[in-house]
């Protein structure tokens, strides 16, 4: 009996425990869920701003957004190329003094060559919706480590090349450098960080050589050293346009080839789309998408004909009376700029690009530059002799831009895009 009374009071003691058992796993599981109740906002996270928190957690957005181009900054998504041109006093971003050791060709370098205005100076763009980050050169740097970025195409690459490479060094001064100036490839290298920003001249992007003496531009092939070349980098910056309207003295081939077909000339805007279509070719073949990063540049305009831009001027931006951008010293007023010749070769680069979906972002810098009336070297272009510069509607320079100037902006708006 007493036995039977013990197994029965063992047997209570043990549904005892396993009640309070029971009910300490009910009261640890209110717990828990009242903490993540507390930890927990009432409303989640919007989608973009849960991505930024993910984004702080590593000091590199570069493999992240491999392909990312809208640069959201005030509010919703903003094009930064539509915009307008606002004075600001702490512009420009650098002096030229500040690019030493070669950085400045003479023909970009307006201010050591005596152009004795500097308004020009004092312009930034502001697209319509957003802000663009101002440069910071640390930033670049860190975000590029041991990365190459190749600006490849005509002399505005190079005149865009020769901005950043002032950007940088004005914007981080200590860094250790190293320039390597050679054809078609020269290179800048920032030692401390593994970094070098490239330019590689290509004018027409496609193959040109000499077949049966003949100076021949190859529309269907790029050449191998430039395939080589270009496949070294993890950031491209194409660009190309000038050239292909180039006539008489000035025209760089004798001949084109298509196929093993030779032509005299054929229609220019043709003979781009197909150069084109073979770099785009290339691009879609060879590019280690989404690890490398692809942009075009379209085309620069020119200012050779003031009748663009003097019907709709104030009168304080014609000034000399003259027939190129000799004496201009302000921005076309407005934020559009009559047509011009660069239109046609503009759409034929907006269609290629276009095609190729998005494997390539493209700057479209063209309205933008063309309202920048006041921007190029014109007679202050390297060392011109006296003669020559009492003739500016024979040697004024109105293709290639001032550095301090424009190509800054076009770097401003490459930054942005690259990494935000």
């Amino acid at each position: 009996m007493h036995r039977t009374k013990y197994n029965n009071n063992i047997s209570s003691l043990h549904s005892l425990q396993a009640s309070l058992m029971s009910a300490l796993q009910c009261l640890t599981f209110l717990f828990l869920f009242l903490l993540l109740q507390v930890a927990t906002p009432a409303s989640p996270l919007p989608l973009d701003r849960r991505r930024r928190v993910l984004d702080n957690s590593n000091h590199s957005n570069f493999a992240k957004h491999p392909r990312r181009v809208v640069f959201p900054v005030n509010r919703g998504s903003c094009d930064l190329f539509a915009g307008e041109w606002v004075r600001d006093e702490t512009y420009p971003l650098y002096r030229a003094e500040e690019c030493g050791g070669g950085m400045i060709d003479p023909g970009f370098d307006c201010q050591t060559y005596g152009r004795f205005d500097s308004d020009y100076l004092k312009f930034r763009w502001k697209p319509f919706n957003c802000d663009v980050p101002r440069f910071n050169g640390v930033k670049f740097l860190q975000e590029m480590r041991n990365k190459t970025i190749m600006f490849v195409g005509d002399s505005l690459g190079r005149n865009q090349w020769e901005s950043l490479m002032c950007m940088i060094t004005s914007s981080a001064p200590f860094i250790h450098t190293h320039i390597i100036h050679e054809d078609p490839l020269s290179t800048f290298k920032i030692l401390d960080y593994d970094v070098k920003v490239s330019f590689y001249r290509a004018p027409y992007l496609v193959n040109i050589e000499k077949i049966h003496g003949k100076t021949t531009l190859k529309l269907d092939e790029i050449s191998v050293d430039a395939s080589d070349a270009w496949r070294t980098a993890d950031v491209l910056l194409f660009n190309t346009g000038h050239w292909w309207s180039h006539t008489g003295s000035l025209r760089g081939w004798e001949q084109m080839e298509i196929g093993g077909r030779y032509y005299g000339d054929m229609d220019r805007l043709v003979a781009m789309r197909k150069g084109l279509t073979t770099w785009s070719d290339w691009v879609l073949r060879y590019t280690n998408s989404p690890l490398t990063r692809v942009f075009f540049l379209s085309v620069s305009p020119t200012h050779y004909n003031p009748n663009e831009w003097t019907s709709g001027a104030t009168a304080s931006t014609i000034t000399q009376g003259g027939k190129t951008c000799y004496g201009q010293t302000k921005p076309f007023s407005g934020t559009s700029y009559p047509t011009s010749s660069y239109v046609d070769q503009k759409k034929v680069i907006d269609q290629v690009v276009k095609e190729m979906k998005s494997h390539v972002s493209l700057m479209d810098i063209s309205m933008l530059s063309a309202l920048r009336i006041d921007g190029h070297p014109s007679i202050y272009s390297g060392d011109l002799n006296p003669s020559l510069k009492k003739n500016p509607d024979r040697s004024s320079d109105c293709s290639h831009w001032c550095l301090p100037g424009l190509p800054d902006t076009w770097n401003q708006l490459f930054y942005a895009a690259l990494l935000f």
